[in-house]
């Protein structure tokens, strides 16, 4: 019988991403593991935190001696947000060597706005990867691979039909979210806003629930993780979605920044949310190939050697 596939996510658990693809990863019967640097406040989930402390010498350490205990045991190394293990400029050389192959796996704002310059160095991984056609203008050879989310653990919680909604925005970053915009836009309407920040993820989630009508961001262009886990709830959302990612988008639901819609808008909203999600747009135990799947065997495929910076690499 041949042995399971085995491979180590790394090294944050930003939005809950890696974590989430670990275990479709090990329902697919995949020996996976998410090892992290720290423990995130937000989202602590991991099967390793490496509790990186110190100076750079120190920390430098802990994450040598990490690599050394993962390499016999993983054949894939799936990082994430730009980040390796150790230096990048050692990490992929090593992995090479190793017959040791590698995915990097962009979130968004580690990437938006940034240079082909700054971002040539994920071209050495055996594969990238970008959560949306808004984000693959950034990095054009990636594949495009939907975040996804066990659906089968979310029940719906459909908005109330209480007199006075409640719109509810959890910006991770209130400036690259459009906060001060949310917040002038809903002063003045007969509802009441609600900030959601610093809580650990379960808590949080317990927040969405109670929400009527939900404001994902207003300035990167797409959605992400908290959205469609609002849209799996039933929520109607709120987000702004960059026009050309949309139309390259097969099937696409155009969201449109609208304060003040009807009451029935917002539930019709709502509903082909939650209907897009649940479909298996997002659904990793829905969809026939996942997100894991693709990032485990997509770049498995043989291929000429790619030249980055003048030098010929072969893929890994």
């Amino acid at each position: 019988m041949a042995k399971p596939l085995r491979v180590t996510h790394c090294p944050v658990n930003t939005a809950g991403v890696p974590w989430a693809n670990v275990q479709a990863l090990r329902a697919r019967g995949v020996d996976a593991r998410l090892v992290v640097f720290n423990r995130y406040a937000l989202h602590s989930e991991a099967d390793w935190s490496l509790e990186r402390k110190g100076g750079l010498a120190r920390k430098q350490a802990t994450q040598w001696s990490a690599l050394a205990r993962l390499l016999p045991r993983t054949d894939v190394f799936h990082f994430y947000f730009g980040l390796t293990l150790v230096p990048r400029s050692l990490q992929f050389p090593i992995l090479r060597a190793l017959g040791k192959r590698s995915v990097m796996h962009y979130l968004g704002s580690d990437i938006r706005g940034k240079s082909p310059s700054e971002l040539a160095f994920g071209r050495k991984a055996g594969a990238e990867i970008v959560g949306s056609y808004d984000a693959i203008r950034w990095v054009p050879e990636a594949e495009m691979i939907p975040p996804g989310i066990d659906v089968k653990a979310i029940a719906p919680a459909p908005p109330s039909d209480r007199a006075r909604p409640t719109i509810l925005h959890a910006p991770s970053s209130r400036r690259r979210k459009g906060t001060e915009a949310v917040v002038a836009a809903c002063e003045g309407l007969d509802a009441d806003l609600v900030l959601v920040e610093g809580l650990h993820h379960d808590e949080a989630f317990e927040r969405y629930r109670d929400a009527d009508i939900v404001v994902d961001q207003l300035n990167a262009g797409w959605y992400g993780l908290f959205a469609i886990e609002c849209m799996a709830l039933g929520k109607p959302v709120v987000t702004y979605l960059h026009e050309q990612a949309v139309e390259r988008t097969d099937g696409a639901a155009v969201g449109e920044i609208l304060v003040g819609l009807p009451r029935v808008s917002q539930r019709l909203i709502g509903n082909q949310g939650h209907d897009r999600v649940q479909s298996g747009v997002h659904a990793l135990n829905l969809r026939e190939v996942s997100a894991d799947d693709v990032a485990c065997g997509q770049f498995f495929r043989a291929e000429p050697p790619r030249q980055v910076d003048g030098t010929q690499q072969a893929d890994v």
